[in-house]
Order: structure tokens, then C-alpha cells, then sequence
């Protein structure tokens, strides 16, 4: 997949900049045509001559350069990218392309592109686990960037922990996988919904759920990445849409919701249900805010719709459907009926009541129970590479 792809790579200045030499060589020889730039303190650590002989092509470092033709380099560069790489990226280099900082040919080229970014840090531990860090490197998902998670094993500093760049085959292999998933769903209708629904009790109180939208939002921008036209429909959220999405449905009540999805099942190929509704609502919703008294207040609700149980109903042969089973008891139970009842094709179930898990949190612990009776668990990942999993799960289906 890497044949004839223009990559830009982007070296800093850190002591794992040796190792971009391998990356370097890797994607030339995968067929890749390699450009590198390199910061002035990246140069401390490698010289440009060295990359221009394992690339190929001049080295871009100076902004200052004379121009030879009418054809400035960090533009050039921007425009004929079809994905950029950072490698190694270091603490600065991340906070500066997370606040739009552009003081050199880097980050300049970073700002000026729309080609796909990809970061892959590497500094010390403490650095990388530096709250400062860990926001700069959220703000850089939530924009829609690739982050390749850095590897455990012995720093420069002389300890054993995170921070490590990960071997220049896992960068290369992790790029590659990116331009093979960019086909994966090109032409397919991906419908999304995501976050938690609101019931109103009167103008100002509601009822509702501590879903954030975050499991949704990451697959559909997984889904957007893998070419697919995605339709996200989301109750509220204080999330940011991912970049780049096709259409975002917003909606407030259950009702809302469902009157959403069933306009737009009908042509959807993948129908992917993440969001928290929520099951029952006031009977009756009062015009005005209801005062305090000294009075109990007692709610008389009624049942939603089951929106997941009507497309179930609905589902062609050729449509996939997906589920979420979040549970506090009796998960697998709960699970295998739901998927059962609701003809689903997989379920992805998952106990909130563990650390770190179910809604608000950016990791999540997940089971996913197949048709066929498998259940496959998974240890405590990021909601973004769950994201991934249940896709390449969709496409195991497609197969």
C-alpha cells in the first residue's frame, strides 16, 4: 500500500532521531517516495546528508533557505504529502502542532498541510505522562491525528518505562495498515449514534445518563479514515465532531434519536448503535419549571421506543448491525439476550462498575459476543483503538 505514497517526515530532536534513519529507509524501500525535514535540533543528533542519501531527495531544515524556483518548500512540501510522519516526536513538538504554533519548516508544514498526521512520541517517561502532555496529545486525536503509542522498555535516562519510540517496522507497519483501511469502507454508508439522550421533566430538569460520547465519536472517525461516508448522529456532547466528517445529526430526546436513524437506515451499509438512550420518560412534561415544596415529587414514566430492536426488525440481509450491552450485573447474560432479541451481528458488552470503565473515561474494558457464540475479551484499551477493533471486526464480516 505504500507504493508511489509521498511521505513527509519530520524528525526532531531527541536521542531516539537514529532510529528515524531505519524509518526512513523502511518506507523507500516499501516504495514510498521519503521527504524528510528535520529540525535544526534534530540536525544535533543526525546529519542532513545522512537522510538525503537514504531518501533520495533534499533535506528540508531552514526556512531561510534561498529559493532556487518560485515554489516555497513548506508549501511544496504541505501540498504533496499524502500523509506526514513525526518521528520522533518529541514533548515540544506535540504542544506546538496541538496550539498551531509555526516557528520553523516543521510546524510550519504541519499547519499548512491536509495530508493525514501521524505522531509517534518518544521522550522521557515523565514527560510523556506530564498532564500538560497527555491534553496536548488529546487536543492532537480530537483534530483527528494518528497518535502511534510510544513502547515500554529502557529510556536514555537510563530507566525502564514508557516513552520509548516503537521500533521503526511497528512505525511503517502502523502507516501501511493506515492506506489498506483508507479502502477498506470506501463507498459504504457507515451510520453512527453517540453520547446519551435527554428526557425533559419540565423547561429547565431532565432526565438522562453520564454518557459522553466518546466510544461513538472514535468510531466514527475510525470509520471516516477507513473511507467510509459517516453519518453521526449524537445526542449532546461537549465533544468535537471528528474533522473532516460527512454529516452530523444532532438530537436531544429518544424520540428525536430514532425518528434520525430510521431516516437514514434505509441506505446504510453499517449501522453502528453506541449511543446511551434512555429508556423510559416523564408521562407528562410540564410547561413551566415545577417550584419546590414541601411536598415529595413523584414521576410517572413511560417506555421509549427500542430503536435497536426496530432495525433489528428492519435489518436487510446486507446491512450490519452492532450493539453496546453496558451492564453493571450479569453481563454476559444480558448480552447474549440483547444480541439474540435484537438480531444483531456482534455486541460489544461491557461492565461500567470497573476502574477506568463504561462512560465518561477514555479507556474502556470490552467483550464482544459474535452470532456464532464466540466472545472475545480484551484487556483495558483506549476508547480510540477499541474504535479499530470493532471495525476490522465489521470487515471480518464483509469478507
Amino acid at each position: 500500500m505504500l507504493k508511489d505514497k509521498k511521505i513527509v517526515l519530520g524528525i526532531t530532536g531527541g536521542i531516539a532521531a537514529y532510529k528515524a534513519v531505519e524509518i526512513a529507509s523502511r518506507l523507500r524501500q516499501a516504495g514510498a517516495e521519503v521527504h524528510v525535514i528535520m529540525t535544526k535540533e534534530a540536525r544535533e543528533f543526525v546529519t542532513e546528508l545522512t537522510f538525503r542519501e537514504i531518501s533520495g531527495n533534499p533535506v528540508a531544515s531552514d526556512m531561510w533557505t534561498p529559493v532556487t524556483q518560485w515554489n516555497v518548500a513548506h508549501i511544496a512540501l504541505a501540498r504533496l504529502a499524502d500523509l506526514m510522519l513525526v518521528a520522533p516526536a518529541t514533548a515540544n513538538i506535540i504542544s506546538k502542532a496541538a496550539l498551531g504554533i509555526a516557528d520553523d519548516m516543521l510546524t510550519t508544514t504541519l499547519l499548512a498541510t491536509k495530508a493525514p498526521l501521524f505522531f509517534a512520541p518518544a521522550m522521557n517517561n515523565n514527560m510523556y505522562e506530564n498532564p500538560v502532555t497527555q491534553q496536548r496529545i488529546a487536543e492532537l486525536r480530537e483534530r483527528g491525528c494518528h497518535i502511534i503509542e510510544p513502547a515500554s522498555g529502557h529510556l536514555a535516562c537510563n530507566v525502564n518505562a514508557v516513552g520509548r519510540l516503537p521500533e521503526p517496522e511497528t512505525i511503517v507497519a502502523a502507516i501501511d495498515q493506515f492506506f489498506q483501511g483508507a479502502e477498506m469502507l470506501r463507498g459504504k454508508k457507515v451510520l453512527v449514534t453517540a453520547a446519551g439522550t435527554l428526557e425533559p421533566i419540565d423547561p429547565v430538569r431532565f432526565i438522562g445518563n453520564r454518557s459522553s460520547g466518546r466510544m461513538g465519536y472514535a468510531i466514527a472517525e475510525e470509520a471516516q479514515q477507513r473511507g467510509a461516508e459517516v453519518v453521526l448522529i449524537s445526542g449532546p456532547s461537549a465533544l468535537k465532531p471528528p474533522s473532516g466528517l460527512q454529516r452530523l445529526v444532532r438530537v436531544e430526546t429518544t424520540a428525536q434519536m430514532r425518528e434520525a436513524v430510521l431516516s437514514e437506515f434505509p441506505d446504510s451499509d453499517i449501522i453502528i448503535k453506541a449511543a446511551a438512550v434512555a429508556d423510559y420518560r416523564p408521562k407528562v412534561v410540564a410547561a413551566n419549571k415545577i417550584k419546590k415544596n414541601n411536598a415529595e415529587l413523584v414521576l410517572e414514566l413511560e417506555k421509549n421506543p427500542d430503536i435497536l430492536l426496530e432495525l433489528g426488525k428492519l435489518k436487510k440481509s446486507e446491512q450490519i448491525l452492532v450493539g453496546f450491552a453496558a451492564e453493571t450485573q450479569n453481563l454476559l447474560e444480558y448480552a447474549k439476550t440483547k444480541l439474540e432479541k435484537k438480531n444483531l451481528d456482534f455486541i460489544v458488552a461491557n461492565d461500567i462498575t470497573k476502574p477506568d470503565a463504561g462512560f465518561n473515561t477514555e479507556t474502556n474494558l470490552i467483550k464482544i459476543l459474535s452470532r456464532d457464540g464466540r466472545i472475545e475479551e480484551f484487556p483495558l484499551l483506549s476508547k480510540h483503538k477499541l474504535a479499530a477493533i470493532i471495525l476490522d471486526r465489521i470487515m471480518m464480516l464483509r469478507q
